[in-house]
Parts: structure tokens; C-alpha cells; sequence
């Protein structure tokens, strides 16, 4: 069936499965395995306002069906699909390889059409994108659908892109255009949010796997809302902040959703699915004023999933009372102070002591939380080897504040592969200590090719090399299993296992590292290609136990009758 338009993921490097690659714990603490095959939840708002406009969409999720299958023929699916414009998603750098690949394909097979990218990194890197033979178009910005509706109009209807904003171009002479990056929305109460676009386009196109937002999520789905795009807060390190905004989508200020849509986001995907909702943002970013409405609207609207609630900083058992008196299906935390050492928290723009962490995490369990994850990181602004393993040790005075069975989890991992473009480190990175190896959009495609995670890495720091970055990940995460272990989480036969799949990455790693050496090109090939099954066996749960991060929830089978329902009383709803 002839798609308007095909959104399409690639996998982080293509071809994955015709590399030795030695991935490491670069997604140990991310739902998407190493190939990072999570798309961003844009696929599915701009594909609403597509939709909504009368045009056909389509989500083709490459890296999810090259993960599943071997014999996946990416070429014969690519050359099988038909749309006048194929948008690829580059919106985090991990994908500067697998998404210019796939665009070349795009042209191989279809070259009268329009190979258009958006996302963050296309916004940063627009000019370079635009000069690559196989873009056609570069979409700039943050909330661009209803410019993306635009273009759509103009292609098929006639009209002139210049009128397009936000839109980088080439004309059918190759002459290149850029609009000015004019369309930024102060609210998101505009933005069509329905999971049931994706639904229905799922059934129309008739294809599950193509349109998974990541590989395993039919299995264990977990759903998400957005209370903002924009940031308040200048983490340093963040490609997400206050600061890298403004530098790459010229966005001066958070632009909220406000919360009475949010909770009716909510109730949407509940009509949908039963699954849990993870809600991105701090809701307390804008205003105490702000959640607490949300809470309300919450309740009004009856909200039973499970959610799972983000914190910026602190809390008070006040708020977690708010919480549990909300949401009858439960709810958990997310918390990424980064690191333990105040100096180095507080250079990353974090302002808030470890006393307010300690606080907090026994409050939560107190007042009904059901888990309380926490989120740590190697190779940060001030950071040494010593600084990085307190982190670890102090997850140990973090579990004895709560009771053994208190669903705490503590993970820590490093900081990659990339630092964000358009964050405070990488537009200064002497003043935080940085030494950086890319700066380019084709230097970190070209980094992303290397063998193992390490030779990967676009940085390195005045208190560690890339070689101490790797070393201390891997001492850090034997550090934290003993801390664990200690805590009486986990048994001996558990801490045995993960001490020794850790020194087992640690040692292949260094296996990689002395292949590299090798003159000989054809030898350090057939070498390398020794490691690969071992490297593909090590690509989830390197440093932790991956499953830890998986939520109870039914099956998107199981939620067959509800789906069902959903579709019908969404027809009422229009």
C-alpha cells in the first residue's frame, strides 16, 4: 500500500550483524538494546497531524526487524515500500551511521523520492546534512508538526518550500535553501497525542513488528506523555538542557503541556492499553501549582495504570502523599543524580546535596512508592577513579535507609558513547575538562564504526582517559554488585554471576584493544571477527542486570479486548 509519507528508525550502525562489534554497557540503563532501536515519540504526534490533515503515514522501525531476524533483507523491504517522502529520524547522535546509510538506500531504490531527517542532531547539523547527496530536506526544530503538514501540502498540492519554515532544501537544480527556524511553540496543548494513530496505522498497513517502538515492547510495552519540550535546568552534559535548546532549536523557553491535556493523554492510552505510563519531565519543572493540577485532573479522569514519575531533584513526603493518593494503579520513580560526589553533581548544573537525595528515596518507600530507580555515570566533569567508585559505595547507606524489600535499583554506567552536541561541554569543552575526538557529523559517523564501545567513545576528560573511563565503568559496576550483595539483595550465586560476566566484558575488551594493534588489515579483520559472537552475547546486561529495568505489564496481546474498545470510543470521540 502507497504511503504519503514512511517514517523510518535505522539501527545505530548498519549493518549491526555484518560487524564485529563489541557494544559494551553503552544501553545497560536504557529500555533499546546497543543499536538503540527506540524511535522518538515524534513519529507518532506528527504522524497524528499527518493523519488528522488526510494523508497517509506509515512507521517502518528498520533496527526492531533487523534485531529480529538474521535474514531480515533491509534493501528488499526498503525497495518493497512506496511514499513520495521517507522522513529518518536523526534526532541523537548515536545515529549519525545507521540513518545516512538508510537514506542512501532510500535513493537507491526510490530516487524520485524525498529523503527528508529531523530530530535534534539533524537540527545541529543541518548545513552538513543538506550538502550529502541522499537528503533532500532537513526538518529543524521541536515541535514540527505542523510544518512537517506543510511541506506535505506543498509537495502534493503545489506551492513553493520556501514558505516551509524551519525546512533546509535543495531544489530540483540542487541549489541549497534554508528557512528560517521560525516555528517554535510556547505550549504543546497544539500537539495531537493519540497512541491510537499508531494503532490504526498498524492495522491499515498491516505490519506489528515494522511499527514496535523497540524490540521486546509487545512483550513488556511501557507507554510514555510528555509534559514539556525545552528544558529549565543547565545539566551540562545534556544535549536536553536549557541551554543546548536554545543553541539548536532556538527554543527560549519550556514550552508545557498543560495539565489537564496531559492527564487526558493519559486517559487515552488507558483506553487503549494497560500498561504502565511513564510521564517525562518533572512535573513539579513548571510549578508545584502545575502538578498538583495535573493530580487533580488525574483523578478526575481516573487514571488506574501503573505511572512512573520522573524527579529533577528532591522531593518531600508531602508529594509522594500527592502521588499515592492519586494513582490507585501505583506508582514508581526515576532519579538521575549522576553522581554521588557533590562537586561533580553540582558542576553538571544538578543543585542539590546528597542529604535531599537520602531523604527522598526513604520517603518515597514510606508515602507507597513501588520503585525507586537511581542512575549514576562514569566520566563526568571532576570525576576521578575515586569519585566514581564513591558513587557506587554509597549505594549502600541508600539501600540500608529502606527496607531489604523496598523495590530500590541503583545502576551505574558510563557516559556514551557520544557528548550531546549542542550542550555546554561540547560548545566549551576546556572549561569543563573535556577533550573531545568529533566534532563533525561525519567524525562521529566515522567513530561509530569502530570495534568496540571504548573506540567509540567522542571524548575524553583531564581526570580520565578513554581507557580509564572503560577500566572504572567495569570497577564501578563490581563495586556496586558487592554494595548489593551487602545490602542482602541479592544472593551469591547472583553477585558470582555478575562479577564474572563483567571481568568477561572487561577481558574482551581488552581482546579488541590488542587486535587493533595489528598491522595487517586482513588479519585484524578475521580477528576481530572471532570475538563476534561473544560480543553479541554481551550486548544486554553488561554491567547490570538489564530485566531489572522491565515493568510488570500484560502483553499488547492481552490487551486485545481493551485495544478493541479503545478504537471504538475514539470514534465517538471525533
Amino acid at each position: 500500500m502507497k504511503s504519503d509519507i514512511i517514517f523510518m528508525h535505522a539501527p545505530s550502525v548498519y549493518d549491526f550483524r555484518k560487524k564485529p562489534i563489541f557494544y559494551g554497557p553503552v544501553s545497560d540503563v536504557i529500555p533499546s538494546s546497543p543499536v538503540f532501536e527506540m524511535y522518538p515519540i515524534g513519529f507518532m504526534t506528527i504522524s497524528s497531524h499527518l493523519e488528522a490533515a488526510g494523508f497517509k503515514t506509515r512507521i517502518v522501525n528498520i533496527a526492531v526487524q533487523m534485531l529480529q531476524s538474521d535474514r531480515f533483507d533491509v534493501e528488499k523491504r526498503i525497495r518493497s515500500l512506496d511514499a513520495d517522502v521517507f522522513a529518518i529520524d536523526l534526532h541523537w547522535m548515536p545515529h549519525a551511521h545507521g540513518a545516512l546509510e538508510l537514506a542512501k538506500i532510500v535513493k537507491k531504490y526510490h530516487p524520485n523520492s524525498k529523503v527528508e531527517l529531523g530530530g535534534l542532531t539533524s537540527s545541529y547539523f543541518h548545513r552538513e546534512l543538506i550538502e550529502r547527496p541522499e537528503v533532500d530536506m532537513v526538518m529543524r526544530g521541536d515541535t514540527t508538526e505542523v510544518p512537517t503538514v506543510r511541506l506535505m501540502e506543498i509537495l502534493q498540492r503545489g506551492g513553493d518550500l520556501s514558505e516551509v519554515p524551519n525546512l533546509t532544501w535543495k531544489d530540483d537544480e540542487g541549489r541549497i535553501h534554508e528557512n528560517g527556524l521560525t516555528h517554535s511553540l510556547t505550549s504543546l496543548d497544539e500537539v495531537l497525542f493519540d497512541y491510537g494513530t499508531m494503532i490504526k496505522c498498524v492495522m491499515r498497513n498491516m505490519d506489528i513488528s515494522g511499527a514496535l517502538p523497540w524490540y521486546g515492547w509487545d512483550k513488556l510495552p511501557l507507554t510514555s506523555v510528555f509534559t514539556v519540550r525545552g528544558c529549565s535546568i543547565n545539566c551540562a552534559e545534556c544535549g536536553g538542557s536549557h541551554y543546548a535548546n536554545g543553541k539548536v532549536v532556538c527554543r527560549k523557553a519550556p514550552a508545557y503541556r498543560s495539565p489537564e491535556k496531559l492527564a487526558e493523554d493519559m486517559a487515552t492510552i488507558q483506553s487503549y492499553l494497560d500498561t504502565p505510563i511513564f510521564i517525562v519531565g518533572d512535573l513539579r519543572q513548571h510549578s508545584m501549582d502545575y502538578a498538583d493540577r495535573f493530580l487533580a485532573a488525574c483523578r478526575e479522569q481516573r487514571i488506574k495504570n501503573h505511572v512512573v514519575v520522573e524527579l529533577f531533584n528532591g522531593a518531600t513526603p508531602e508529594y509522594f502523599q500527592k502521588l499515592d493518593r492519586t494513582f490507585d494503579g501505583g506508582w514508581s520513580i526515576e532519579f538521575s543524580p549522576d553522581s554521588h560526589d557533590e562537586k561533580v553533581r553540582l558542576a553538571l548544573g544538578k543543585g542539590y546535596t546528597n542529604e535531599a537525595i537520602e531523604k527522598t528515596i526513604p520517603a518515597a518507600f514510606r508515602n507507597g512508592c513501588s520503585r525507586f530507580d537511581l542512575f549514576y555515570m562514569n566520566g563526568l566533569p571532576y570525576q576521578d577513579r575515586e569519585s566514581a567508585l564513591s558513587s557506587a559505595r554509597a549505594s549502600e547507606r541508600l539501600w540500608a535507609s529502606v527496607n531489604r524489600d523496598d523495590g530500590l535499583f541503583i545502576y551505574n554506567a558510563p557516559f556514551a558513547p557520544f557528548v550531546d552536541p549542542g550542550s555546554r561541554v561540547f560548545e566549551e569543552p576546556e572549561k569543563w575538562g573535556y577533550r573531545l575526538r568529533a566534532r563533525t557529523l561525519e567524525e562521529h559517523r566515522v567513530l561509530l564504526d569502530n570495534p568496540s564501545w571504548k573506540h567509540v567513545l567522542s571524548y575524553e576528560t583531564e581526570w580520565m582517559t578513554r581507557d580509564d573511563v572503560a577500566e572504572i565503568s567495569y570497577d564501578a559496576a563490581i563495586e556496586l554488585a558487592r554494595m548489593e550483595h551487602g545490602a542482602g539483595r541479592i544472593d551469591d550465586n547472583v553477585l558470582r554471576e555478575r562479577c564474572e560476566r563483567t571481568e568477561f566484558a572487561r577481558d574482551l575488551m581488552h581482546r579488541v584493544d590488542e587486535i587493533m594493534k595489528i598491522a595487517d588489515p586482513e588479519e585484524r579483520e578475521a580477528r576481530l571477527w572471532e570475538t563476534k559472537d561473544e560480543g553479541t552475547r554481551m550486548m544486554n546486561s553488561t554491567v547490570c542486570n538489564k530485566k531489572d529495568l522491565d515493568w510488570d505489564a500484560g502483553s499488547i496481546w492481552a490487551n486485545s479486548p481493551r485495544v478493541a474498545m479503545g478504537l471504538l470510543k475514539s470514534f465517538f470521540r471525533r
